[in-house]
């Protein structure tokens, strides 16, 4: 086994825009590879056929499909994140945020002293833990 990657399916188009905002938010990422769909194949044209993406080093893969199904993505898996500040905790969540849906609004729980979760406006789940 080569290695194991997280696997994000985009519907409508919204992979590229995904990987871009993403890859803005945290420093030392970036989009690695895009294969996009040509003229007559079986995606919208100029669409993502698949591209890989790190975030902080860790690889993500994903697609747009091209077909559209009754599911979407759900908070049972989610991308989480070990903050280092407290300004770097609430810069992510005030950004990934910004059209989604707060689960777990920021706030100091048991089990962290400032945690928040999240669904983003893609509908990809994130939670942020500040670091003790």
């Amino acid at each position: 086994m080569e290695k194991v990657i997280p696997f994000l399916m985009f519907q409508e188009g919204k992979a590229e825009e995904a990987m871009k905002f993403y890859t803005s938010l945290i420093e030392d990422s970036e989009i690695t590879s895009i294969t996009r769909y040509g003229a007559n194949e079986s995606g919208d044209e100029g669409t993502v056929m698949q591209a890989t993406f790190t975030l902080k080093g860790q690889e993500f893969m994903c697609i747009d499909s091209n077909v559209k199904h009754q599911f979407d993505f759900t908070p049972s898996f989610s991308i989480y994140v070990t903050c280092d500040t407290e300004d770097e905790l609430d810069h992510l969540y005030g950004e990934l945020n910004e059209g989604g849906q707060a689960l777990m609004p920021l706030g100091d729980y048991r089990f962290s002293k400032k945690f928040g979760w999240l669904n983003d406006k893609f509908g990809v789940s994130w939670q942020l833990n500040l670091l003790k």
